[in-house]
């Protein structure tokens, strides 16, 4: 399994047996790799450095050095999840970095999309490179590539979670859930032993946060954006929605309209509610979210989210909108 090519006969990981199998393969491919080296993985609590990690863990344990960056975008709950899971349950060399005031200064009065996208991608390597810095003798750095993204680059340009890596880099990659589909992926998570709702975690963009708080960033309303997720989150497991659909999530643009609160003029913003199913991303469909559940949403987030007076439904399909706002 060391080429970028998926062998025709690989068999799909579709049980636990054959998670198992790739598991104690890709253990032994490793172990070979990098003998008592170390190594560096940049980890998101995404599902695909989430399954690298505990797959390294089993097969190097301590050599794999987990860094950890919270940019202040993150869901809520995400980061503790990371460290819990990670730092604690499974006991990796795991180093957290709280830069949350580092992004949202230099994001502040940032409006344009890619240019928020670009200050949050190139910081987020700064970020990392300073903890890389620090450490000595790391000669590997592991990467959650999967091979959607090999098929993507056509093998002219790869994908590199940490960002885009420099040609001269001295350190050798470790990619060892390159060939599986994100399916198989999730299938060797939970073979591992993660949490399923980190396992089966729904897409979310790597600047996080930052392209659902739509336009210039602020605290107040990126807060809010984080209070009305997880009531939508909470709401779609409730209810069976949240195995039914492919990516779901609140946006908040940076508008206000009048509402009424306590017999009181209340100006508040929108939460814009965003459900779609999908195969490839490449075209989406509207999921149909009962009217009893929206009514439920709807008052829970107006009700006990400050800042928050209305709440929208985005009814556009992929084409001809895109699946996020930003």
């Amino acid at each position: 399994m060391k080429s970028n090519v998926r062998p025709d006969a690989m068999e799909r990981i579709t049980t636990k047996e054959l998670a198992d199998k790739f598991i104690e393969e890709q253990v032994a491919e490793v172990r070979a790799q990098v003998g008592d080296k170390k190594v560096l993985l940049a980890l998101s609590g995404g599902v695909d450095s989430s399954v690298v990690a505990a797959l390294l863990i089993k097969a190097i344990g301590k050599q794999l050095v987990c860094v950890h960056v919270n940019h202040g975008l993150m869901r809520k709950g995400e980061s503790e999840q990371v460290i819990e899971v990670f730092g604690k349950e499974l006991d990796a060399n795991l180093i957290y970095i709280d830069a949350t005031d580092r992004f949202l200064d230099l994001l502040k009065d940032v409006a344009e999309p890619e240019k928020k996208r670009k200050i949050i991608g190139g910081e987020f390597i700064k970020v990392f490179d300073e903890e890389a810095a620090k450490l000595e003798g790391i000669d590997f750095l592991a990467q959650g590539t999967i091979y959607p993204d090999i098929l993507e680059s056509d093998g002219v340009k790869a994908h590199h979670n940490v960002g885009g890596l420099p040609e001269d880099m001295e350190m050798e990659l470790v990619e060892p859930v390159k060939l599986l589909y994100k399916d198989e992926v999730r299938v060797v998570g939970s073979a591992l032993g993660l949490p399923d709702e980190m396992v089966y975690r729904q897409p979310f963009p790597g600047p996080g946060l930052g392209v659902r708080c739509l336009g210039a960033i602020t605290r107040d309303r990126l807060h809010a954006l984080r209070e009305a997720d997880v009531i939508l989150r909470e709401e779609f497991d409730n209810c069976g929605l949240a195995g039914k659909v492919w990516q779901y999530f609140i946006a908040v643009p940076d508008m206000k309209s009048v509402g009424v609160k306590n017999d009181k003029r209340y100006e508040g913003w929108p939460a814009i509610i965003r459900a779609v199913n999908t195969t490839d991303a490449m075209t989406a469909t509207i999921e149909e979210i009962p009217y009893e559940v929206l009514h439920k949403i709807t008052n829970r987030i107006t009700t006990e989210v400050e800042g928050i007076n209305r709440v929208l439904l985005d009814l556009t399909p992929k084409p001809v909108g895109t699946i996020e706002w930003e």
